[in-house]
């Protein structure tokens, strides 16, 4: 009976901190400064983000995140596309957001697109180096059924 109650527990916590953590994910992702690096490709001084502790820590690691896709031209396919915690209309690329509110995913299959709010499980990776690609990258991503409100989104 307690090894089933410690087995009990363990799947509570768990889901409560995917939970948490999904929730917090962008705030999270926010918690970046900027510094001048030169580039010697460029020939000029370019921001580069300055990751905080808490967002090196989640490197490599699978996170879940909701947001939206964002239908951008030289994307190749439905499991290569941008990600943003805001819709279109008042993403990064309009605009209306920093760079730190979207990341670049390579999905395992196909995501459909849609305006609606989806939800992807993947493993988070940081780029500070390619200044031709998103800060964020979420790979080997696969969209999560069934959402917190159990309707997908």
């Amino acid at each position: 009976m307690r090894a089933l109650l410690i087995v009990f527990a363990f799947f509570v916590f768990s889901g409560t901190a995917l939970q948490a953590q999904e929730t917090n994910l962008w705030k999270t992702l926010s918690k970046i400064t900027y510094e001048k690096k030169f580039d010697e490709l460029l020939g000029f001084k370019v921001d580069v983000p300055v990751f905080a502790q808490e967002i090196k820590d989640l490197e490599g690691e699978m996170v879940e995140v909701s947001g939206y896709i964002v239908p951008v031209e030289g994307y190749k396919s439905h499991t290569e596309f941008v990600f943003s915690a805001y819709p279109y209309n008042m993403c990064f690329f309009c605009g209306g957001a920093g760079p730190e509110t979207v990341m670049e995913v390579t999905s395992i299959e196909p995501v459909k697109y849609s305006t609606e709010r989806v939800k992807l499980r993947g493993k988070l990776l940081l780029n500070s180096d390619d200044i031709n690609r998103l800060m964020y990258v979420l790979t080997d991503a696969t969209l999560v059924k069934g959402g917190m409100d159990g309707s997908g989104k």
